[in-house]
C-alpha cells in the first residue's frame, strides 16, 4: 500500500511540476507573438505606448470612457484637446501636431474625430464579442471552431429601474432560447462537451444578481431577496428547459454576502436542488475567500448536488481600496499582488481536493497561476476533464490556444452588447491589461524573464518588506459609517429598534442648572412613519423657564470659560465616546422620531461624533497663543469666549446639527441654552443625557425644549445672550437676525448670529455626463430622506441634447424607490416630518401642476392612514422663474429644467436667492473648471451627489440667503464663538529688556 504524500512533499512536487509546465508553455508562447501585419499587434503597440506614461494612460482611458456620449465631431475634438492638453508634451509628435492644428469644425478636426471613434470602436470590438444576435452567433461559432467553449455576459447600462431589470432578464431569456437550438447542432467535441461527471451544456451564460433588481440593497437582504429570487428562478427554469448553464458573477465586496445567500437559498429549493449546471465566482484577492469556499463546500454537501466555482483574482481592487479608504472601513482585499497570487494557489488546492463537489474553473491569464493549477491537479490525481481554464475574450489568445492544444477545456468569458454602452467594460479591461502588476504587461510588453514570472508567491512573501501603515496622529479622523452589508451590523440595529420601542411612553423634563423640571405644558412626540404612535412626552418650556435657563448659563460662564481648553476638549471626547457606545440606540431614536431610514440615521450619529472630535482637535490648536515679539516688547494674541449662546436647532438632523452647534459653543468656553425643534425633542433629550454623563458642570448646558414661538423671542431678545446659532428656515433665520440686531440698552455685547437658512439647490447634467451616475446622483440627492435636507437637490438642469433620455431614465428609476416606514431597512423614501409639512408640500405640488408638467407622482395612497407620506414628484417643462423652481419646498419635489448649453445651465443654477449646494455631472475638464469658478454656492460637488457632507472633508454652509457665518465642520467655524484679544507688554526697564530666548530656556 502506497504511503500518502506529506504536505511538504506534495508542495515540492507541485512546485517542480509547475515550473516544468511554465517553461513548456512559455516556449510555445514565444513562437506565437502577433506580427506587425496583424491588427492586434498595432493594438498592443497603442497599449504599450499608453503604459509608458501614467498620465497619458489615465487621460486616454478617460477619453474612451466619455466617447459614447459625444455625438458630434466638434465635441470629440473638444474633449480630445481638453483631456490631452496637460499631457501634450508626452504624446507622439504626430498626435501632438494633430491636436494643435485641428479645430472642432475643420476638415482636420472631423478627420481626427472620425479616427478617434473608429479606433475606440476597433479596440472595443477586440474585447466585446458583438452587439447583435447575429454577431454573437458568429462569435460563438468561431470560438467553437478554434476549440474553445464560451460563457456569455451581457453588457450595458447600469440597472437603475425595474424596467431595466426586466429588460436584463428578458435579454438573457431570449439569448438562451435563441442560442440553445443553434449550438445543439454542433458536432460533438469530447474535450469541450464532457467532463469527469458527464455531459456539459454548450450554452453557458454569466449573470449579475444586482442586475435582476434595481434596489439591490445589502441593508435590506430580505427585501432584496424577495425582488431578485423570482427573476432568478425564471432564469434557472429557462436554463433547465434549454439545457443551459447559469453562472453567477461576483461584484463588489458589499454585495458578496447577499449574493452568496440568494444563490444558496434559491438552489436549496426543491425545484432546483438537483440542478448542477450552475456556479458562482470566488475572488482570491479577498482574505475572506477561503472561508467563503469552506462555507460553500459545507452547503453543497448538504445540498448533495455539486456546483461549479470560478476562481478569479478579482476585478474590483481599485474600487474596494478607494471606497474603504474613503469610508474608513477595513480594506477587504489584499494590498500586495503576491498575497492574492498566493491565496489563489491555496484555494486552487482546496478546489481540486473537493472537485467532485466544487467543480473548478480557473479564471486567470497568469501563467504561474494556471501552471500551478494544472500541476496540482496532476499531483492530486484529478483528471484534466474535471476542471477547466477560463480566459477573457480579446486577451491572451495565444496562451488560450496553448492550453487547448495541451488537452484542457478552455472557456472564453465573452462579453456582448452594444459597443458604446460597453465602453465602461472596455476601460476596465484596458486598465487590467495595462496595470503595473498585469501578467500580460510583464510578459509581453516589458519582457520580464521567465524566472521572475514563475516565482512562487511565497518567495515574494519572504523577500517582501511590507510598508507599515502610517502611525495615527493626534489629528482628526472621520468616524466610519456603519457597514450594513454585515449581518452583525444589521442585527445590532434591529436589536436597538426593539429596545427603543420598549422605551416608548417615557417623560422627559427640562434640565436647568442640573435640575430636572417638569412642566404642565408638554409636547407629545409622534412617529411620522406611524402618526398615531406616541413615542413619549417632553416638558414644554415657558418664557419664564427660558429666563431661568439663560440666568443659569450666565452664572456658569465665568468658571467654565476659565476651564483649560484642553479639559473642555476632553469633555467633547467623552461625549463622543458615549455616542459610540450608544450609536445604534441613538440611530433607532432618530428612525422613530424623525422618520430617517437606517443609513441616514446612522449618518446623523456619525456626524455628531465627528463634530465632537473635530472641534476638540481644533480647539487644541486655537488654544496656543500666537506671539509676535520684538526686543523690548512682547505681543500675545489669544481668544476668549463670548458668553451665553442660544442654540436653536432643526429636526431634520436632530442629533448632528444640535450636537455641532452645542459642542462648538462648549469647547470655546461659552455656556449654552439648548432649544431643539419640537418634532425631535426626545433625540435632544438623549443628547442632554450624554452631556450629563460626560460630567459637564451644571448650568453649562441647559436643556430647554418648547414651542419656538413661546421661548424663541426670549432667547433671541435677552440682553444676557451674547450669541445665537440657528439652523432652519429662511424666514425664521432672517427674523432672528433682525431681532438680534435691535440692541437692548441692558446688553453688554453686540449679538453675534450664525444662521443656516436652506437652499434651492441645483444639479447640472452636461451632455457628456455618465447618465448612470447622474441619474442615481440626482435621485439620491433629491429623494433620500424624502428630500428633507437643506442640501437636497430640488432642481436638475439638463442640457437639451440629452434631456429626454435623462428624464426617461430618471422617472423609471424613481418609480423603483421603496416608500415606507423608516424602520424598514429597505425604505429609501420615508415620511415627511408632520402634517404641517405634508400640507405645505402638497400645496407646492398643486402650484407645480399649474406651472409645469407633472412627469411622475409616486402613489402613497396605501400609506395615507399610516403616516405623513408623500411620494417623489418630478416636474418637467419647468421655467426657471417658476415658483417651484425658486422657493425652497423641503420635500420630495424635483423640477427638471432644460438648458440649451452649459453656460445657460450655470446661469439658471445661479438664478435664485440661495447659495448653498450645487452639483455638476460632466466629463469635460473645461466645464468642470468653469463650474468651480462660476457656480454660486457654498458647496459645489462634481460628479457625485450633493448631500452627505462630512466634517472636515466638506465644511458645510452657504451664503446669499442660505446663511450667515462660516462653514460648520470647517477650520474657521470655532472662531465665530471666540473674541480675539491681543496683549502687548513693554518689557524694557531703564534701558534694558530681558532676553526673551533666555526666558524661554528657563521656562523649559
Amino acid at each position: 500500500m502506497a504511503r500518502k504524500k506529506s504536505s511538504s512533499d506534495l508542495n515540492q512536487q507541485i512546485e517542480h511540476r509547475t515550473r516544468e509546465l511554465g517553461e513548456q508553455i512559455w516556449g510555445h508562447l514565444e513562437r506565437r507573438e502577433p506580427t506587425m501585419f496583424e491588427k492586434r499587434w498595432w493594438d498592443d503597440r497603442i497599449l504599450s505606448w499608453a503604459m509608458a506614461d501614467e498620465s497619458v494612460k489615465v487621460q486616454m482611458f478617460r477619453f474612451v470612457d466619455v466617447l459614447p456620449m459625444l455625438s458630434s465631431h466638434e465635441s470629440i475634438v473638444r474633449h480630445l484637446q481638453e483631456y490631452f492638453e496637460d499631457v501634450r508634451k508626452h504624446l507622439p509628435w504626430a498626435a501632438r501636431i494633430g491636436l494643435e492644428l485641428s479645430q472642432p469644425n475643420s476638415v482636420l478636426g472631423r478627420a481626427l474625430a472620425l479616427n478617434a471613434r473608429s479606433n475606440a470602436r476597433r479596440m472595443a470590438s477586440r474585447f466585446i464579442a458583438g452587439s447583435s444576435v447575429e454577431e454573437v452567433h458568429y462569435t460563438v461559432d468561431r470560438l467553437r471552431s478554434e476549440n474553445f467553449a464560451f460563457t456569455l455576459d451581457l453588457l450595458g447600462e447600469a440597472v437603475i429601474s425595474e424596467v431595466e431589470a426586466e429588460a436584463y432578464l428578458q435579454s438573457y431569456l431570449d439569448l438562451i432560447a435563441g442560442l440553445a437550438p443553434r449550438v445543439k447542432k454542433w458536432s460533438e467535441n469530447v474535450q469541450l462537451d464532457w467532463d469527469s461527471q458527464g455531459h456539459l451544456p454548450r450554452t453557458n451564460v454569466s449573470i449579475k444578481l444586482s442586475a435582476l433588481c434595481s434596489q439591490f440593497k445589502p441593508t435590506d437582504p430580505v427585501g432584496t431577496m424577495a425582488a431578485v429570487q423570482p427573476r432568478l428562478r425564471t432564469l434557472l427554469r429557462h436554463a433547465m428547459k434549454y439545457d443551459a448553464y447559469l453562472h453567477v458573477d461576483m461584484e463588489q465586496n458589499s454585495y458578496k454576502p447577499l449574493t452568496l445567500e440568494i444563490f444558496k437559498q434559491t438552489l436549496m429549493e426543491k425545484e432546483f436542488r438537483d440542478f448542477d449546471n450552475v456556479g458562482i465566482v470566488i475572488q482570491a484577492y479577498q482574505p475572506a475567500a477561503e472561508q467563503d469556499l469552506k462555507d460553500l463546500l459545507k452547503w453543497v454537501k448538504k445540498r448533495k448536488t455539486p456546483i461549479w466555482i470560478r476562481l478569479v483574482k478579482g476585478a474590483y481592487w481599485d474600487y474596494e481600496t478607494i471606497v474603504s479608504g474613503y469610508r474608513n472601513w477595513p480594506i477587504p482585499v489584499f494590498q500586495e499582488k503576491w498575497e492574492s497570487d498566493a491565496n489563489y494557489e491555496k484555494l486552487t488546492i482546496v478546489l481540486l481536493e473537493n472537485h467532485q463537489w466544487l467543480r473548478p474553473a480557473f479564471g486567470s491569464h497568469n501563467l504561474r497561476s494556471l501552471a500551478h493549477a494544472i500541476a496540482a491537479a496532476h499531483e492530486l490525481d484529478v483528471p484534466p476533464s474535471a476542471y477547466e481554464i477560463q480566459m477573457l475574450y480579446g486577451m491572451g489568445k495565444e496562451q488560450a490556444q496553448v492550453f487547448a492544444e495541451l488537452g484542457h477545456r478552455v472557456r472564453i468569458y465573452t462579453p456582448f452588447g452594444e459597443l458604446i454602452p460597453g465602453m465602461a467594460y472596455l476601460v476596465r479591461r484596458l486598465l487590467e491589461n495595462t496595470s503595473n502588476d498585469s501578467f500580460l504587461r510583464q510578459s509581453f510588453t516589458e519582457h520580464v524573464n521567465l524566472e521572475t514570472l514563475m516565482m512562487n508567491p511565497s518567495e515574494h512573501a519572504k523577500s517582501a518588506t511590507k510598508q507599515k501603515p502610517a502611525e495615527e496622529t493626534d489629528g482628526f479622523r472621520n468616524e466610519p459609517l456603519t457597514d450594513f452589508s454585515l449581518e452583525e451590523s444589521r442585527t445590532k440595529m434591529l436589536a436597538a429598534l426593539e429596545e427603543v420601542e420598549d422605551q416608548f411612553g417615557k417623560e422627559y423634563p427640562l434640565l436647568i442648572n442640573g435640575r430636572a423640571i417638569d412642566t404642565k405644558a408638554t409636547i407629545t412626540s409622534r412617529n411620522p412613519s406611524h402618526m398615531t404612535e406616541s413615542l413619549g412626552t417632553v416638558s414644554s418650556a415657558s418664557a419664564d423657564d427660558a429666563i431661568d435657563a439663560i440666568d443659569a448659563a450666565r452664572r456658569a460662564f465665568p468658571s467654565w470659560s476659565r476651564t483649560e481648553p484642553q479639559y473642555r476638549a476632553e469633555y467633547l471626547e467623552l461625549i463622543a465616546a458615549n455616542m459610540r457606545r450608544r450609536r445604534f440606540e441613538l440611530a433607532a431614536w432618530i428612525v422613530y422620531e424623525c422618520g430617517k431610514p437606517w443609513e441616514e440615521a446612522d449618518g446623523d450619529v456619525v456626524e455628531a461624533i465627528d463634530f465632537c472630535m473635530y472641534y476638540a482637535n481644533q480647539m487644541r490648536h486655537l488654544a496656543h497663543p500666537q506671539h509676535c515679539d520684538v526686543p523690548g516688547e512682547e505681543n500675545v494674541y489669544f481668544y476668549r469666549a463670548r458668553g451665553t449662546v442660544a442654540v436653536i436647532a432643526p429636526w431634520n438632523f436632530p442629533l448632528a446639527i444640535l450636537t455641532g452647534m452645542t459642542v462648538a459653543s462648549l469647547v470655546t468656553g461659552n455656556t449654552v441654552v439648548m432649544k431643539p425643534a419640537e418634532q425631535s425633542s426626545i433625540v435632544a433629550a438623549k443628547l442632554m443625557d450624554l452631556i450629563h454623563e460626560s460630567g459637564v458642570p451644571d448650568g453649562v448646558v441647559n436643556f430647554l425644549p418648547g414651542i419656538g414661538e413661546e421661548v424663541g423671542p426670549e432667547l433671541v431678545g435677552s440682553p444676557d445672550v451674547e450669541m445665537i446659532t440657528f439652523t432652519g428656515s429662511r424666514d425664521v433665520g432672517l427674523a432672528i437676525n433682525e431681532s438680534a440686531s435691535d440692541t437692548d440698552t441692558r446688553q453688554k455685547m453686540v449679538k453675534r448670529v450664525i444662521a443656516e437658512m436652506g437652499g434651492k439647490n441645483a444639479i447640472i447634467v452636461d451632455d457628456d455626463a455618465d447618465l448612470d451616475e447622474a441619474v442615481l446622483g440626482v435621485i439620491h440627492s433629491a429623494f433620500n430622506y424624502a428630500g428633507q435636507k437643506c442640501s437636497a437637490c430640488s432642481r436638475v438642469i439638463v442640457l437639451e441634447s440629452i434631456h429626454d433620455t435623462f428624464v426617461s431614465r430618471l422617472v423609471e428609476a424613481t418609480k423603483s424607490l421603496k416608500i415606507g416606514p423608516a424602520e424598514d431597512p429597505g425604505t429609501v423614501v420615508g415620511p415627511v416630518i408632520d402634517e404641517e409639512a405634508k400640507q405645505r408640500i402638497l400645496e407646492y405640488i398643486e402650484i407645480g401642476k399649474e406651472e409645469a408638467t407633472l412627469a411622475l407622482a409616486c402613489d402613497t395612497s396605501d400609506l395615507a392612514d399610516e403616516g405623513y407620506y408623500i411620494g417623489p414628484h418630478i416636474f418637467t417643462d419647468v421655467d426657471s422663474t417658476c415658483q417651484i423652481a425658486q422657493e425652497e419646498i423641503f420635500g420630495p419635489v424635483l423640477s427638471v429644467i432644460k438648458a440649451e448649453d452649459f453656460d445657460e445651465a450655470i446661469t439658471i443654477a445661479n438664478d435664485t436667492p440661495y447659495a448653498l449646494t450645487a452639483g455638476v455631472f460632466s466629463r469635460s475638464p473645461a466645464h468642470l473648471n468653469k463650474a468651480r469658478m462660476e457656480i454660486v454656492a457654498g458647496n459645489i460637488y462634481l460628479n457625485r451627489n450633493i448631500t452627505g457632507a462630512m466634517v472636515e472633508r466638506h465644511p458645510f454652509g452657504g451664503f446669499k440667503m442660505s446663511g450667515i457665518g462660516s462653514k460648520t465642520g470647517g477650520p474657521d467655524y470655532l472662531l465665530q464663538f471666540l473674541v480675539p484679544v491681543n496683549v502687548t507688554e513693554n518689557t524694557m526697564r531703564r534701558g534694558f529688556a530681558p532676553d526673551a530666548a533666555a526666558e524661554d530656556d528657563e521656562e523649559e
